[in-house]
């Protein structure tokens, strides 16, 4: 029965109470929650903002689409100075060509692939010449390019590890070094985007999931290291919001599938067959087809991690089944998760 209960969709699910923080008025107040669409439980209060905006500035990395357009485009509104790193800028791509039609002197999109140490380079160059005083620093980088794949393990080629995490993981870690010099000086702020994936893992998605527990791992210790110098540094970590970013579209899928299969050692295929193959892929056409597609809840959260006075360490942009779905998986022993989710 509670297996039952708990692997219910949130649009099944009647009215429940949730006990949220009022970080205004300081005390706990119970909302009812009744929506049959996903809602994010990390509903908080967003105040005591650091001013003036508008002297600040920030880098985001992929901007070409997903999060990182709609942030490009949400921060810049706000009044900071937003340099959007594009992966496609030399390429024209259309994400690009309608952040650079906005003709802003507050809005520069610059070519860089994280995996490039040579592009970062020049873009730290290109951030620290349009700085009205380099010493001042940079206030924020938002950590958001990422890439995503599939497969169990058995199906999956070293090289895909390697090229999942060269983006999500060292790309990580390459921007937050080439920048921490100006994020330092302006005491600012750095923003991962990881995923609830950072923090329960998934049956076929151990390549996304190791670099978000990465990227996890490394928020914490640069936060300690970070502290005593006054930067705050925070993490995102989104749910389920593939039908918002059109991270898989269904051809992406069958294409990533049918190169797997044609990639299989034979013995891995003999083993397994093509029908236990085809149904796993199937289960991942579904999943891809849910989630929300409003991502303004990860657009605010990234917000607030910029401008709050006292932002928050981690931030769980996600609707209710996931978000529970976290707590039971990070908090109960995994006996127990297990058998609820995995078994």
């Amino acid at each position: 029965m509670l297996t039952a209960r708990l692997f219910r969709p949130l649009s099944q699910l009647p009215g429940k109470t949730l006990s949220l923080c009022d970080r205004e008025k300081g005390a706990r107040r119970m909302l009812l929650l009744y929506s049959a669409s996903p809602v994010p439980v990390s509903l908080r209060t967003y105040s005591d903002e650091v001013n003036p905006v508008g002297s600040k500035a920030v880098l985001v990395t992929g901007c070409d689409s997903g999060f990182g357009f709609s942030l490009a485009k949400h921060l810049h509104s706000r009044g900071f100075l937003v340099f959007a790193g594009c992966l496609m800028k030399d390429k024209g791509n259309d994400g690009v060509k309608e952040l650079d039609s906005l003709k802003s002197d507050r809005l520069r999109t610059v070519q860089l692939n994280v995996c490039k140490s040579e592009e970062v380079d020049k873009v730290v160059e290109i951030v620290r010449s349009s700085l009205e005083d380099p010493e001042k620093g940079m206030w924020g980088l938002v950590n958001n390019a990422g890439i995503s794949t599939f497969g169990e393990v058995e199906f999956t080629s070293m090289e895909t590890y390697k090229e999942v995490a060269e983006v999500n993981l060292w790309g990580t870690v390459r921007m937050t070094k080439s920048f921490l010099p100006l994020i330092r000086r302006a005491k600012g702020r750095i923003v991962n985007i990881s995923s609830m994936l950072g923090r329960m893992a998934n049956p076929a998605r151990s390549p996304y999931c190791i670099t978000k527990f990465g990227v996890e791992a490394f928020s914490d210790c640069l936060r300690y290291e970070m502290y005593p110098l006054g930067v705050k540094v925070s993490v995102v970590e989104p749910g389920n919001f593939i039908a918002a970013t059109s991270l898989y579209s269904p051809e992406r899928i069958q294409a990533i599938a049918n190169k797997m299969w044609e990639e299989l050692p034979e013995v891995v295929r003999k083993d397994y067959g093509r029908k236990y193959f085809d149904e796993k892929i199937a289960k991942m056409e579904t999943y891809c087809n849910s989630g929300s597609t409003d991502t303004s809840p990860v657009i605010k959260a990234v917000t607030h991690a910029l401008t709050s006075a006292t932002p928050y360490t981690r931030y769980h942009p996600m609707d209710y089944y996931w978000w529970l779905r976290m707590q039971i998986m990070t908090h109960l022993p995994g006996a127990v998760s297990d058998r609820i989710y995995i078994h």
